[in-house]
């Protein structure tokens, strides 16, 4: 019976510092605990429910992407009236963009919450973000959209959404460089191969040709990252061109 009571006091205990917490980053009192714990717990705890469906993040993820998503595009469409549906989906794009989403999840420090058999600094950058959308699930299921709505109002919204800055902001040089060269009807090719060298780490080189004329090279751990850092490059080396045809 005793023993019984030790392991309860100690969950206990773990859901309580867990609760102060998480009101810490949300800034209100949590209703449905519950559904925060299961924004922080990685598919590697391999947890079940009494159904045998599995408890992890990723659904929370995924939920916490459409909320952020719909009211991001309910602020542009006020804000913007003049916007078109193009220009409004490029200015979301921007916002909700994988690299800023990772920005927000370190700014909160959410990775120290997670619960997983992966050390932590075993992760990659998108940990931050996935966490990030999954708490914005997790807040939707707890309290609803105007409650959700709030939260991105104050920490996404207010602190980072300047429409003139995210005009001139570049979410993919490769995806740019390809509009371009595809609208003035330019022949681009991207020559990758691999390029260890000296390094323990596999690298890949790339060559980024644009009718036939080598504009940029780099290298990087991986092709994408190459591509992109090639990209940057050769933007900077075209970005009168590039400026002169609207495409900032």
């Amino acid at each position: 019976m005793k023993r019984i009571r030790n392991i309860f006091n100690s969950q206990s205990n773990q859901d309580g510092n867990f609760f102060i917490a998480i009101s810490k980053i949300l800034k209100f009192k949590p209703k449905t605990l519950k559904f925060y714990q299961t924004a922080f717990t990685h598919r590697s705890m391999n947890i079940k429910d009494d159904k045998g469906h599995i408890i992890n993040y990723e659904r929370l993820e995924f939920l916490g992407d459409a909320m952020l998503s719909a009211v991001i595009a309910h602020h542009l469409y006020m804000e913007v009236p003049g916007g078109d549906e193009g220009y409004l989906t490029k200015m979301r794009s921007k916002i909700v963009s994988r690299e800023h989403l990772n920005e927000l999840g370190k700014d909160l420090g959410l990775i120290k919450l997670v619960e997983s058999k992966i050390p932590k600094g075993q992760f990659g950058d998108n940990i931050h973000g996935n966490l990030f959308e999954a708490l914005i699930g997790a807040i939707y299921l707890d309290r609803g959209y105007k409650n959700c709505d709030k939260f991105i109002q104050k920490r996404v919204i207010n602190p980072y959404v300047d429409i003139e800055k995210l005009e001139g902001k570049v979410i993919s040089y490769k995806s740019l460089l390809i509009e371009w060269c595809q609208k003035e009807k330019k022949v681009f090719d991207y020559n990758v191969y691999e390029d260890t060298g000296n390094d323990d780490v596999k690298h890949f080189s790339v060559k980024l040709s644009i009718d036939k004329k080598v504009i940029a090279k780099a290298r990087a751990t991986s092709k994408k990252k190459a591509e992109e850092k090639a990209s940057k490059r050769a933007y900077f080396a075209l970005q009168s061109q590039i400026n002169k045809a609207g495409f900032i």
